[in-house]
């Protein structure tokens, strides 16, 4: 019998050596299909004075068909809150991640007090900076900071070179069109004049008979569509920030943004007097509104403006915010077509809310819900459960940290907000979070069922509780019915006091 081990050996190895080289290649092969996805791109949209008042947040009569769509296509936040309710200190603790630590945080310069004299940090001067720094391009267009170009100078000054963020873009833009300057052009009337030059002998609207144009978003909205154009071929991802001026006074729109409203239809405010046990000086007597001294009627909290008068200001309002979600709409068709959309995280953010008559108030200013909720949706390329809004609470601190996290960046400890990316892709996610603000010499918490302010002044009370399942539209402070809830709840507002009141 003939036996041939050597062969059956041999045969053998070879065998193995195949499948090995086989199995070698078939990796190889599929480590080079396997490339890493390009890092997402950021569009972040900041939009004056905007509160939640659009049609996926419940209000029906609204006309804001691409807000709402990119809502039903990301994540809409119902308990978004802004840390302070005025335009610069808000976009301050939004774009840093910080809460206010002194009196001088709570003012519209605090930009020009801080970034801007920096020549260089080691940390980053602002969430624009810190994508930057990660090697994004970075490009802002319009109202981003406070002022409306981005530079320091005052309302009726000439313009200076002196940028609020001196760190953050690779490049600025903005186009003030006829109205010379960018503060003209942030209360520029149709045709060129503005708040300024008319000495504030102005209306508080307009229905303008001009097309989008004819107002400064509609020249914003053509330079983020050409830069959108231009980014397309930039090597690198880019973080772009778009801050339009609608709805902030005046309440100016194209006539047509008008006529998608009836005036008569127009529902008042459920909140038309000072909450019950509260101090007027929680509130304020509209002079920012009142400014514009062509004004049918004047605002006060003696007093509430005539029923006809507040619709004709809520339609003003309406048709700014259909406006703005007008140009919201082109800005993310240009990205469509630009075949960007599918890897860009897209944000849309108000600055904070508006008293639309609420609380006798017209204007921010104020520690209510009516001036500290504001509008807040995200969508992200790989979205799950999209549709969905998120009940939980949020705070403009927390957007920093983020979006940071939804582009796999290491989170700066420094930051005091909390990433909720885990709400994007699970919407009903628990969230025990809690939001503070600043204002009027007072700080407030905010929970999912209370808001309980303390005020650091002489007039009584000192200390406001509202309880939202019972009283939505804040009508009663109910601090003394409650002596167990405010103890409680005292604890964790400690945590909010950065000591800016103490020493005043």
């Amino acid at each position: 019998m003939n036996h041939f081990p050597p062969c059956r050996i041999s045969l053998s190895h070879e065998w193995s050596i195949f499948i090995w080289l086989t199995l070698f290649y078939f990796l190889i092969a599929c480590n080079e299909d396997k490339t890493d996805p390009p890092p997402s791109n950021i569009l972040f949209i900041a939009v004056d004075d905007l509160r939640p008042q659009l049609g996926i947040y419940g209000h029906e009569y609204m006309v804001t068909p691409h807000m709402d769509r990119l809502a039903r296509e990301g994540r809409w936040f119902t308990h978004h809150f802004v840390n302070v309710p005025t335009c610069g200190p808000s976009r301050y603790t939004m774009l840093t991640s910080k809460y206010p630590q002194s009196p001088a945080e709570l003012q519209n310069n605090i930009f020009e007090k801080t970034t801007a004299l920096n020549t260089s940090t080691e940390q980053p001067e602002s969430l624009a900076d810190a994508f930057r720094r990660n090697g994004y391009y970075t490009v802002g267009i319009g109202k981003i900071s406070h002022a409306a170009d981005g530079l320091v100078y005052g309302y009726t000054d000439p313009v200076s070179e002196i940028r609020e963020l001196p760190q953050s873009w690779d490049e600025f833009h903005f186009d003030s069109g006829k109205w010379n300057t960018g503060w003209n052009a942030f209360f520029g009337y149709a045709d060129g004049e503005n708040r300024q030059s008319m000495n504030r002998q102005v209306p508080p609207y307009e229905a303008g008979a001009v097309d989008d144009d004819g107002y400064p978003d509609g020249l914003t909205t053509q330079l983020a569509i050409h830069q959108i154009q231009k980014l397309k071929n930039k090597p690198q991802p880019f973080f772009l920030a778009v801050g339009l001026f609608k709805p902030h006074l005046p309440f100016n729109a194209p006539q047509k943004y008008w006529d998608m409203y009836d005036e008569e239809n127009i529902p008042l405010t459920n909140a038309p007097d000072i909450p019950l046990h509260t101090s007027k000086s929680s509130f304020h007597e509209s002079g920012e509104f009142n400014g514009y001294q062509k004004g049918d009627e004047k605002a006060g909290l003696d007093r509430q403006i005539s029923p006809s008068y507040a619709r004709k200001l809520k339609q003003a309002y309406c048709a700014a915010v259909s406006y703005a979600d007008a140009q919201i709409g082109k800005i993310i068709q240009a990205l469509e077509t630009s075949g960007l959309a599918d890897n860009t995280i897209i944000v849309v953010w108000g600055d904070h809310g508006w008293h639309l008559g609420d609380h006798r108030v017209w204007g921010k200013h104020t520690l209510s819900d009516y001036a500290l909720r504001s509008t807040l949706i995200i969508k992200t390329p790989d979205m799950v459960s999209p549709g969905e809004p998120s009940h939980a609470i949020i705070e403009s601190t927390d957007i920093y940290p983020t979006l940071l996290d939804l582009t796999h960046q290491e989170i700066p400890s420094t930051l005091i907000g909390q990433s909720f990316k885990n709400i994007l892709y699970q919407p009903n996610a628990d969230s025990d979070g809690l939001a503070y603000a600043y204002f009027r010499r007072g700080i407030s918490m905010r929970t999912p069922k209370y808001r309980l302010t303390r005020y650091f002044r002489d007039e009584q009370p000192d200390t406001e509780l509202y309880d939202y399942d019972s009283d939505p539209y804040e009508r009663r402070n109910v601090v003394k019915e409650n002596p167990q809830i405010v103890d409680s709840l005292m604890v964790l507002w400690k945590n909010g006091d950065t000591g800016l009141f103490h020493n005043q």
